[in-house]
């Protein structure tokens, strides 16, 4: 999930960031303002000083997961001042998977699901981050006791749902999600859509990800939900999209629980807000 950067955020230039043209671009989490470094080497993320800490976070999941081989950015530099923090990674070369046309991303789509499953192999006794079920639905009840749910990222039957009502539904469920959390945590990337995964455009291999910022601790299905579900926008037809969904479980080795991404598919958009 993302929207069009904050101009309240600062730039690198009043962070305190010099070296080189920066060039705003539009994505970026709430709450930040992203530039592209003219020669397209580099990206900075700024904040103002009230999301410093979750900046930091996101800049020591990135360094983490560059030291576990996990394909993506690296920090390339970190300014802290009054006015807020500036966070400058490494540009992954490549194209964010969401850009490409149905027919490569079909050709990419074993790729993905490989690497995937090597990110959730990373061993969990060394991920000191957690993006658990607790943690997901202690945001989700913030962001609906202060109305905050933004529709656009609601299912479209659930668009005119209160978000207490959707809240309520999933907490039912919890308790034996939090059993299944417990048998099948793995580390997972926590915003497992396709803008997050980049492709090299020549060979189609996953060049990296991106946007790490909930890397943590959780079920495998908060990845696999928002992933395949992110790719249903793409397929041409339902139809393709069931076939697609088999494929990925093929190649990433599963046998898919439906509803186990539905509870996470619901359960993510409560987290935004």
């Amino acid at each position: 999930m993302s929207d069009h950067p904050d101009p309240h955020a600062g730039s690198p230039a009043l962070l305190g960031l010099c070296g080189g043209d920066w060039l705003p671009v539009a994505a970026g989490e709430s709450g930040a303002a992203v530039f592209r470094s003219a020669d397209a080497t580099r990206y900075a993320k700024c904040v103002p000083a009230a999301d410093v800490a979750d900046l930091k976070a996101e800049r020591d999941r990135i360094v983490w997961a560059s030291g576990q081989g996990v394909p993506g950015a690296r920090v390339l530099d970190w300014h802290l001042g009054d006015a807020g923090a500036c966070l400058v990674t490494s540009a992954v070369p490549g194209v964010p998977a969401d850009q490409v046309p149905a027919e490569d991303l079909r050709a990419a789509w074993k790729r993905i699901g490989d690497a995937v499953r090597h990110l959730h192999e990373v061993p969990v006794s060394q991920c000191p981050f957690r993006r658990d079920l607790d943690t997901m639905v202690a945001v989700a009840r913030d962001v609906v006791a202060r109305d905050a749910v933004n529709p656009d990222f609601l299912p479209v039957e659930q668009q005119q749902t209160p978000g207490t009502e959707l809240l309520a539904r999933l907490t039912r469920q919890i308790p034996r999600r939090r059993e299944q959390e417990v048998a099948d945590t793995v580390v997972c990337h926590g915003d497992l859509c396709l803008p997050n995964i980049i492709l090299d455009p020549q060979t189609l291999d996953v060049a990296g990800f991106i946007d790490l910022g909930r890397l943590g601790l959780a079920d495998r299905y908060a990845d696999l939900a928002l992933l395949l579900a992110n790719a249903r926008e793409t397929w041409l037809d339902e139809e393709r999209a069931r076939a697609a969904d088999a494929a990925f479980a093929e190649s990433y080795g599963i046998a898919l629980d439906h509803d186990r991404l539905r509870f996470y598919l619901h359960l993510d958009p409560l987290t935004w807000g």
